[in-house]
């Protein structure tokens, strides 16, 4: 007999009770294929990555082959959708396979999406297209490489059914690897019905999986809140420094362990502009790149009021408590903010008067229509001789007087960093990324995967292996799109 595939899962949420999940198996699809298999991955979750690339692990990752010690199921939450509260959601179209704790020592969520109908599929068909599903690959493996916290790609499989969307289209599932899929949208769930034991119940979870330092303290879901706090400022500071836009920060799409979730209708900017909306489905802007703070905000506050009975039995006291801690935010975001972006500018230690030379490039970058990520990754040629007019022809009016000011105020905040130009050009081409998966290309690769020609996405997800790194056969793929090939809106693909 055949022995079983070997996969180490560590389930840990299946012990929470059961109105946190429905225990379930995903659908069976009848002709699972890889499209691709993230060795490194597989190997960090210590798994058998070349067995997973055989028949028995392809279906295993497609969710056809179950183990015995899997115990897969649908999680169920609630959220806040474009400000509206909608009192269940859920995995609608995926399912928790297990959870594996990795090499690193680090407990994981092995995830399927695409996987078929759950309780919570609210009249869907489960399913994914393959479009979605190249995208969340792209982007998801893109963010990991540019070093910010978010869900992985481990495989992306087509699963031998049709399926209708705005037309016929390849079914596909992506196995999807987080550090947990708890979002705000799971705590609302329970506080909505008035169930503050099992917010306790999650919130003791969410302590002990991810902030286990503090599970003894006195005041540990004071400072749970604290520490999702500092961890979603981190996150927004990062996301704006690579000219990310979320697209839907609902708060079921936030999570409590500080990562990425959700690749729906999100797009990295071409040229800047501060208030650029891609989304299709965000008709008010509510979500544009530079309300993703305030929106943070709001949805932590939505957060802090499912844990205002564990905070403090007093509510005046326990909403005093709560609102101390929100108001960090802004002040953190600012600061993570200011450090990630001086850094982008070449300046060792930013501080916080950088703020003013930084806002200062924003605003030429907004009246040049500049692209973001060629104007970061170019400006080293300012340290070069005779280079300055290649990064200012980057923007519509490169004489400029502001353009000519910010580039003097720039130099002269260099001279105070005490280094020579060799270690400043290093250091700002390791916080500028040469190559991000720009709309045009993914669309591209998407267009193209569509008509069963998956080169260009596989040549996309290998440049993004070390998007910092200088590639010049890659060179193609950094450039900003013709007018032709603007993509000017993005959609989920539900």
């Amino acid at each position: 007999m055949k022995p079983e595939l070997s996969v180490p899962f560590s389930n840990s949420f299946s012990s929470l009770p059961k109105d946190f999940y429905v225990k379930m198996y995903p659908e069976r699809m009848p002709d699972l294929r890889l499209i691709k298999f993230n060795s490194p991955l597989s190997d960090l979750l210590g798994l058998p990555s070349k067995d997973l690339q055989q028949k028995d692990g392809v279906d295993f990752l497609g969710g056809k082959k179950i183990l015995s010690n899997q115990e897969p199921l649908a999680q169920v939450y609630a959220g806040h959708q474009f400000g509206n509260f909608v009192p269940q959601l859920g995995d609608g179209r995926a399912l928790l396979l297990g959870e594996v704790i990795g090499t690193d020592g680090v407990r994981r969520d092995i995830q399927l999406k695409g996987s078929g109908k759950t309780p919570f599929s609210r009249m869907g068909d489960g399913r994914s297209g393959l479009g979605p599903v190249l995208r969340e690959y792209i982007v998801s493996e893109a963010m990991f490489n540019f070093g910010i916290p978010t869900t992985r790609a481990l495989a992306a499989l087509f699963t031998g059914e049709t399926i209708i969307r705005e037309t016929q289209v390849p079914g596909a599932i992506l196995a999807r690897v987080a550090k947990s899929h708890i979002r705000i949208g799971t705590f609302e769930y329970f506080s909505r019905k008035g169930q503050t034991n099992k917010v306790k119940e999650l919130a003791d979870y969410v302590i002990l999986r991810h902030y286990p330092d503090i599970k003894n303290d006195s005041d540990k879901y004071h400072t749970l809140l604290e520490k999702v706090v500092r961890n979603q400022a981190l996150l927004i500071a990062k996301w704006m420094g690579v000219g990310f836009i979320h697209g839907v920060m609902n708060t079921d799409n936030m999570t409590l362990s500080g990562e990425t979730i959700d690749f729906g209708p999100c797009a990295f900017m071409d040229h800047f502009e501060i208030d650029k909306v891609y989304s299709s489905i965000d008709l008010q802007g509510r979500y544009r790149f530079s309300n993703q703070p305030h929106i943070a905000i709001w949805n932590l506050s939505r957060l802090a009021e499912t844990l205002l009975p564990l905070i403090d039995e007093n509510q005046k006291t326990a909403i005093k408590k709560a609102e101390k801690i929100l108001e960090l935010f802004l002040p953190l975001f600012t600061e993570f903010w200011i450090n990630v972006m001086g850094k982008k500018i070449g300046i060792k230690k930013p501080k916080a008067s950088d703020k003013a030379l930084i806002e200062s490039l924003l605003k030429n970058m907004q009246i040049g229509r500049s692209d973001f990520t060629l104007t970061f990754r170019n400006l080293t040629n300012l340290l070069k001789k005779d280079q300055e007019q290649n990064w200012c022809a980057l923007f519509s009016d490169p004489k400029h007087p502001e353009l000519t000011n910010w580039i003097k105020d720039w130099k002269n905040r260099l001279k105070l960093n005490d280094k020579n130009k060799i270690t400043i050009n290093k250091q700002m081409n390791h916080h500028n990324p040469y190559i991000i998966p720009r709309n045009h290309i993914i669309e591209l690769c998407i267009s193209q995967g569509l008509q069963g020609d998956l080169t260009q996405f596989h040549r996309l997800t290998k440049a993004l292996e070390f998007p910092f790194k200088e590639q010049a056969h890659f060179y193609d793929l950094i450039k900003p799109p013709n007018d032709n090939e603007i993509v000017h809106q993005t959609f989920c693909g539900t």
